[in-house]
Parts: structure tokens; sequence; C-alpha cells
């Protein structure tokens, strides 16, 4: 969706490979079968949109390697040169331990990201320091140390519905699209139950208690920085109040539209000259107030009945003839 949207970069890390259990919820093709998916992913986007800078890292980046690549690839100059970081985000990951490898990151690099998980169905704006990060409030299996791993069987996919996957995926790219492009309002925390089409919404404030040393830094920062912050955000709505003129409305439009004090003859004479004019080749078929001539008055019943007995005579005397 971003391709198609016309996104100007995009970085993409996975270190798995594609399978045929891939093709009923994800958007590659048989015959992608044993490539890396972001390989897959580059060759596929590139032809939907090939104006858009696709990058591929195929890495775990839960190793300590991988963790450093993907920490200097957020920090590097884009591959044509143009820019340097990234701008959001986005952690479509399927596993604990990757998100919070993604929330170390971005809490060091001071990075806005956006977690979203199609399982239990939910997207939410992580905000270094501003809001709660993935260690803040984190899930009851990261929480009690338990090894995710040890949860999952061989053979079987924890995996969401192709629709389920799509709604999310449709709700995260329409929250970024808004926070990068700076319109509507960008929800910290939106969830989707698709048993019975529920939006629960919500906002998440950091925890001063928060496991990661990097998020309590972020918080400190954000907090020294609150005071400056709003004192510019003050000044600025003042600024625009201030700036604020009222204007009548109508005051210029194509329709001649006019609001006129009533005791202004001289001015209503001369707006209403100005609307009589028509353009060449139009005539009135309608008269106006000035031309308007009142029916004459219908005549008495008294003249009728003179009138009746004149005819009458007339008649008389032809007929005597």
């Amino acid at each position: 969706m971003l391709t198609r949207c016309g996104i100007g970069r995009l970085l993409l890390y996975d270190y798995d490979t594609v399978e045929l259990a891939n093709m009923n919820r994800l958007f590659f093709r048989p015959d992608q079968v044993g490539m890396t998916k972001t390989d897959a992913a580059v060759q596929t986007l590139s032809e939907i949109n090939p104006d858009v800078v696709l990058e591929s890292y195929s890495l775990n980046i839960t190793t300590v390697k991988g963790f450093e690549t993907f920490l200097g690839s957020l920090k590097a100059r884009s591959s044509n040169g143009r820019s340097t970081g990234v701008d959001l985000v986005l952690s479509c990951v399927d596993n604990y331990e990757a998100r919070m490898v993604v929330n170390q990151a971005c809490n060091e690099l001071r990075q806005t990201w956006m977690e979203s998980d199609a399982v239990s169905g939910h997207i939410q704006l992580l905000v270094p320091g501003e809001t709660a990060c993935f260690a803040c409030a984190p899930p009851l299996v990261v929480a009690s140390g338990v090894d995710e791993r040890t949860l999952k069987r061989d053979g079987v996919c924890a995996a969401s519905l192709p629709t389920t996957m799509g709604v999310v995926a449709g709700l995260l790219v329409q929250n970024s699209l808004k926070y990068l492009l700076k319109f509507g309002q960008v929800s910290p925390y939106l969830g989707y139950n698709s048993l019975k089409d529920f939006f629960p919404t919500m906002e998440m404030r950091p925890n001063p208690q928060c496991s990661n040393p990097a998020c309590l830094e972020r918080q400190k920062e954000y907090m020294h920085s609150k005071p400056a912050r709003d004192a510019a955000a003050k000044a600025k709505m003042e600024a625009e109040a201030s700036a604020a003129i009222e204007y009548p409305v109508h005051m210029d439009n194509e329709w001649n539209i006019s609001v006129l004090d009533d005791s202004d003859t001289a001015t209503s004479s001369v707006q209403r000259a100005a609307t009589d004019i028509l353009p060449e080749g139009l005539v009135r078929e309608l008269p106006d107030e000035d031309s308007y001539v009142a029916p004459p008055a219908p005549a008495s019943s008294g003249a009728i009945d003179d009138d009746l007995e004149e005819l009458q005579r007339q008649l008389d005397a032809l007929n005597s003839s």
C-alpha cells in the first residue's frame, strides 16, 4: 500500500524465506518460493512502482550483528544519496523478541515507530519519551520471562486470516500516512476485534518505572523540554488568533451576492444598476421592478349593465327595420 501511495524510500528487514504456506495471506507468488522475503518483496514492489527506493536487508535483527546492522541502516544515508535516516519505523513482526529489539533501537535513536499485530489485532504509535514504549507495558509473555519459542508447536503456525491481516495492514498504513503527511488525527492505539467489529482506542503514557534505560532517558528529555514546547504552542495559537480577520460573507463572488444596509439607498441603486447590465446577446423576458405595469382595474358591474342595455337597443332597431 505504501508503494502504491508513492512512498519515497522503504527499508525491508526479514531473515526468512518465502514458503507455500505464505500464499494465503501475503502478496508473494508461488514462483518466489525459496527466495528471501525481502528480495521477493523488492521484486514485486519494484514492478508496482519503480520510482520507490527499495533496500533489502536479509538478516535477523535479534542477533548482535543483525542489531548493529539494523541500527546503522536507520541512521545511514539512502542508496540514492538523497536523504539520511528514516521518518518512521513500522514493526510487522510475529514475535515479541523482535519487537523488543525494534523498541530498543528506536529508543536509542529517538525514533518514532508504529507497532502492529494481526493476530491480536491492533496498531500502536510509539514516540520515545512521550508515549509508552513496548517495555513500559509488555505483554504477559514478555513480563513473565517465558521463552515464547517454547509456546510454539512444530507444524503449527499462529497466523491470522488474510482478511484480518488486510484490515490491520490498512489501518497501519492509513495511520502512517496521517503521521507522515500531517493530516487528520493519528491514533495512539487502535485495536480491532474482528468477531464483533469493535475498534477500541486508548492512549498509553510512559511508565516511570520502565525496565528500558533508554526509555527512561527519553522520558527525562521530554519532561525537560515540555515547558518550552507548551509555551511555543501557546504563542502560536495566540498569533493565529490575533492574525485572524473576519471578512463579510460573500464579499467577492461570481454570483454578485452582496449584503447591503436598507438605509443606504445610493449604494443600493448603484448595485442594482450594475446587476441590470446583461451580456451581449441576452435580453430580459420578465419585467423588472421598475418597468412592471400593474394590470387595469376590472370594470364596475354598473358599467357592464349599461353596455348590455345599449347592445339590446341596437339589436331591437335592426330587427324592426
